[in-house]
């Protein structure tokens, strides 16, 4: 890359690739059924215990090598270059989110124009009907939004790391915020923000299980955007002298803090409207919330507008993340312009997007299911399950048993030497990559 990021750059910029619409409804629910804060406790633990560790070897592979995760493997194995190479392939799954992500991110536009032109429905069952009509007969619909999301997203990656990536985030992580404050100050004037605040800051420990440290333990994985190479390549333009750890921990409390706010601010709702707590996914947001903000008249649909227009900056902040590590191995690798990159990449994107919409159309799902499941969750289901838990676990391996000791140690030494190198190099060896593996386990025989 030609360029690098500025110390603030890079946080911004790594926190905007963890900070996406799971922010909005997964962490949300599982903090409020496993336990309130005892689950941001344990979630805690977990993200300095694992997801801290591997994020780490993955900011060491980009910094040592400068190249995308394929070149990084390849430059820094001692042996076996070209087999550790095929690690670095487990960026793919970057494309594959990327994919079907923008697709989200078009039903969220959507519903800003319905937000807009006040057809946000009034029951339940309306708002139903009008998701699902989205997803099962609205094509066009679907495909506009999904077409403007797409090339805003490869227009920002077209202009680089700094006045791309970096001018994106410096813009939205900000305004993600002040928009994120004053929703928060207008919910803490409902009778459900007490109701809200008690369900997701006071700990019920009686609700901490093994299921609960196994969606903790994928929450602290996974948050972090670790697997998919994203952090490799930003590291690769990490500026001289950027303080690792503290950066890093700015990402992760930048992260909960905005998964503490989303909540917040969507279970006042929850609980004002007497509603249920216990719906997730995307049914919380399209269907749950848009009706209750339909209630409150023309407030609701300027707080509707904002809190969706907040959705789309989290997922493109993310979205953006996704495509630079398959851009920077082209350009790598090939001798690619970067607009030339992008160009093989979006019409990967695009095709793959289509087909995730066609796949839930009325009309053609019965084309795009396999094995039970639609092709936007063979995606989905591919990419979080097998390719980033596997990509999290390469890291591992390398960075703690190829990679020599010593390198390691010169790059972390002025930010973490003695005990604190030794123990970080013992869970990388040892317990991270132990407990992804659990987690693989644990969503297959769930």
């Amino acid at each position: 890359m030609s360029s690098k990021f500025s110390k603030i750059g890079f946080v911004l910029a790594v926190a905007g690739s963890a900070v996406g619409l799971g922010n909005a409804w997964k962490f949300p629910t599982l903090v409020g059924q496993n336990g309130g804060s005892a689950f941001v406790f344990l979630y805690l633990i977990l993200t300095l215990g694992v997801g801290f560790v591997i994020f780490l070897a993955e900011l060491a592979l980009g910094k040592l090598s400068e190249k995308d995760p394929v070149n990084a493997y390849k430059i820094l194995a001692p042996k076996y270059k070209k087999e550790w190479s095929f690690a670095g392939f487990t960026m793919i799954a970057s494309i594959l989110i990327v994919s079907f992500y923008s697709v989200i991110i078009g039903w969220i536009l959507k519903y800003v124009f319905l937000s807009i032109t006040f057809e946000l429905p009034f029951d339940i069952n309306s708002a139903k009907n009008q998701f699902s009509e989205l997803l099962h007969k609205d094509f066009l619909s679907q495909f506009i939004c999904f077409t403007l999301v797409f090339l805003l997203i490869f227009y920002i990656v077209s202009k680089g790391i700094k006045n791309g990536i970096e001018k994106l985030n410096i813009w939205m992580m900000p305004t993600l915020f002040i928009l994120l404050i004053m929703m928060l100050v207008y919910t803490m004037s409902k009778d459900g923000f007490y109701m809200a605040a008690k369900f997701l800051f006071i700990p019920d420990f009686s609700k901490i299980s093994v299921s609960a440290i196994l969606e903790a333990l994928g929450m602290a994985f996974f948050s972090l955007s670790l697997g998919v190479g994203t952090i490799v390549t930003y590291s690769a333009s990490l500026p001289e002298k950027t303080n690792f750890i503290t950066s890093t921990l700015n990402i992760i409390f930048i992260n909960i803090l905005v998964g503490i706010l989303m909540g917040l601010i969507v279970f006042t709702f929850i609980f004002e409207f007497n509603a249920d707590p216990a719906v997730s996914g995307p049914g919380l947001i399209f269907i749950s919330l848009s009706t209750l903000f339909s209630k409150l008249g023309i407030i609701g649909s300027i707080f509707a507008v904002a809190f969706f227009i907040s959705l789309i900056f989290a997922g493109i902040t993310s979205a953006v993340s996704m495509i630079e590590p398959f851009a920077f191995y082209l350009i790598n690798t090939y001798e690619m312009s970067r607009k030339k990159a992008l160009v093989i990449i979006g019409v990967v994107v695009y095709i793959l997007g289509i087909l995730c919409i066609l796949s839930y159309l009325n009309f053609t799902q019965g084309y795009l299911s396999f094995f039970g499941m639609s092709f936007f969750d063979i995606l989905d289901s591919l990419s979080s399950k097998i390719i980033m838990p596997l990509g999290g676990i390469l890291v591992a391996i390398f960075v703690g048993f190829i990679m020599k000791k010593e390198g390691l140690k010169i790059l972390f030494k002025p930010y973490m030497r003695g005990i604190y190198f030794e123990l970080w190099y013992i869970f990388l060896r040892f317990i991270s990559p132990l407990a992804v593996i659990i987690i693989m386990i644990s969503t297959f025989i769930r």
